[in-house]
């Protein structure tokens, strides 16, 4: 191997389960991921009365390696704290499960938010004020069949309060959507929001395109609420384009492998059946190494790729819904203009002032000093 590698060089002495659980583990910190990282960590830290973090993007995004990146960081940060207040849970990361049904199971998801908020450490004798939810002797929590929904909810909300994380997240959180006819979407959003509401707890939801429908249910939602876009790579952006190489490349030099395989090479095939997106790109190549290293190669060939790469049909079906999403998070001037025209402002837009470098005032001296003042009924520009 004559390049430079990414990968402790021990690796290749290693049992393949070993080898493949280091990629999959492995993390690109790419500028896309960075961005979103850093938006959400300035909003936990001063939601400025938002009581909602909704993060959209296409499936396969890197949504769920942002949520514990962050999660991660909010639990080191914590640790000081945590010394003088061991019943605190700095953080608490739960998916909104798929309902097997039609409709949504909010007792599910009462119940495994419950069971995220425990931790081994903390005091197990906290008395969820609900009949029938408790914790044995091992600290582990029992929910018996007759409670219901809002029985849990109550429970959820005095361990949150009890608990006080710095953010709740919910992973796939489009699921809440899933109802069948004659439920009200608001319904379901008002259940989520009474725990927000009653807690003082910032909820971070996490999902696909499909959790826009949550978005503008309300003028209420929309003031407490912060949208954050988790965009995907895009091939007509210089930037973009450079960015995803070097994702590739990067991937490239993690692969426990003998002998690099060329990506960088063929990027435009990997964005074809990726459409940009680092996490489908990811679960790719780990699905191409386990091939390569189940049958002792030296490197993944362009065969393991083509066997693993998503079909033409799926990229199509997918890049529909990506288009559609991003259509509905842009802001055309035909949106500006038909605001503006509704605000009473006429259809013309505003133009903004391009930022210059401010210049340091050098101060006169003493005694020196002629003030400039203004003209009685001169309005000054202060753009």
């Amino acid at each position: 191997m004559t390049k430079s590698i990414g990968f402790p060089l021990e690796l290749l002495t290693r049992p393949v389960t070993e080898r493949l659980a280091y990629f999959e583990n492995y993390t690109v910190a790419h500028p896309r991921l960075k961005e979103v990282y850093e938006i959400l960590m300035r909003t936990i830290a001063e939601p400025a009365g938002a009581s909602f973090i909704f993060i959209y993007g296409p499936s396969g995004i890197g949504k769920t390696t942002l949520r514990l990146r962050v999660e991660q960081k909010l639990t080191e940060l914590a640790l000081p704290k945590l010394e003088s207040d061991r019943s605190r849970v700095p953080v608490v990361g739960v998916e909104a499960v798929a309902p097997e049904s039609r409709n949504f199971n909010w007792k599910d998801y009462y119940t495994r938010a419950l069971i995220a908020l425990e931790e081994p450490l903390i005091d197990h004798k906290f008395d969820y004020g609900v009949r029938g939810i408790s914790r044995d002797n091992f600290g582990k929590i029992n929910v018996e069949s007759k409670v219901v929904a809002p029985a849990l909810r109550r429970a959820l909300e005095n361990a949150l309060i009890h608990r006080h994380p710095d953010v709740f997240f919910v992973d796939e959180a489009q699921h809440f959507g899933k109802m069948a006819s004659g439920y009200k979407l608001q319904d379901q959003l008002d259940c989520l929001k009474s725990v927000a509401n009653m807690t003082g707890i910032l909820h971070c939801l996490l999902g696909t395109y499909e959790l826009l429908t949550f978005r503008n249910l309300s003028g209420q939602l929309s003031r407490r609420s912060v949208d954050i876009h988790f965009r995907r790579y895009c091939a007509d952006n210089p930037e973009d384009v450079q960015a995803f190489k070097s994702v590739l490349l990067t991937f490239q030099q993690q692969m426990p492998l003998s002998e690099y395989p060329d990506l960088v090479t063929h990027w435009e095939y990997f964005y074809e059946r990726t459409l940009g997106c680092v996490g489908i790109l990811k679960n790719w190549l780990t699905r191409a190494l386990k091939d390569a290293l189940d049958r002792e190669a030296t490197t993944v060939t362009l065969k393991d790729l083509q066997k693993r790469a998503w079909s033409v049909a799926q990229c199509q079906r997918m890049f529909k819904e990506i288009q559609e999403g991003e259509r509905q998070l842009s802001e055309t001037e035909t949106d500006i203009q038909n605001l503006r025209s509704a605000l009473g402002l006429g259809t013309k837009p505003i133009v903004l002032p391009e930022e210059t470098p401010k210049t340091t005032r050098q101060p006169g001296k003493v005694g020196k000093r002629k003030p400039k003042r203004d003209p009685i009924g001169v309005q000054q520009d202060v753009s």
